[in-house]
């Protein structure tokens, strides 16, 4: 399973963060990474966390200000990056373009769906990934896997009918170590999450909770 918290532009330590994920994810031989803000991404990735972006442009090099150009993630340490979150939506050729900019610079790609349709219309556009986050869960500490089952199987039959090699997160509501079986028991290769672990008094307590069950 794949362990990967967005940070969103919540009020913590990304260092501090990304340190303890560095270090539960030494212990526990799981695969954690963090995504900060753009600015925070050189300040994590020297941490030795695996680092992703929140985000990329859907851009290549030129005029294009205030864009987070997949080339400068990269350049930080970036080897990773989520597209279309609820929080950042796009359109359909954005996100395509998106998936080209981070292949340009060799970046794995996460593509956010709130359904299992959606989720099928992101795996047809090669991602490495789909994450399928019902946004009214998102936030809550109810995981998807529990408030809906079966949205998360549909999700997984979907993608799988699409592109078999496309792996399928869980999202929305993850914050302890059951949610993350849950997701697995129910046929995905890793959660997303955030505030379980962003807004955690103790960091690395609440990911060794997370991770301890795997």
């Amino acid at each position: 399973m794949f362990v990967l918290v967005n940070l969103k532009a919540y009020p913590c330590d990304p260092e501090a963060v990304a340190s303890a994920a560095a270090a539960v994810a030494g212990e526990s031989g799981v695969r954690v990474a963090v995504a900060p803000q753009a600015a925070h991404l050189q300040t994590v990735a020297g941490t030795g966390v695996e680092t992703w972006a929140q985000h990329v442009s859907p851009v290549d090099h030129g005029s294009h200000t205030g864009s987070t150009l997949a080339e400068a993630v990269a350049d930080a340490g970036g080897e990773g990056t989520l597209l279309n979150h609820s929080e950042r939506r796009l359109k359909l050729a954005d996100v395509d373009d998106g998936l080209a900019a981070a292949d340009r610079a060799d970046l794995e790609t996460v593509v956010c769906a709130n359904t299992p349709e959606q989720s099928a219309a992101a795996a047809a556009l090669g991602p490495d990934a789909v994450a399928l986050e019902p946004p009214e869960l998102i936030g809550t500490g109810t995981p998807v896997s529990q408030a809906d089952p079966d949205v998360v199987r549909d999700a997984v039959d979907a993608v799988t009918a699409v592109d078999p090699d496309v792996d399928v997160f869980c999202g929305a509501g993850i914050s302890t170590g059951e949610d993350v079986v849950a997701a697995r028991e129910l046929g995905t290769d890793g959660v997303l999450l955030a505030s379980g672990v962003a807004k955690a008094d103790d960091p690395a307590a609440a990911l060794r909770d997370l991770v301890d069950p795997l």
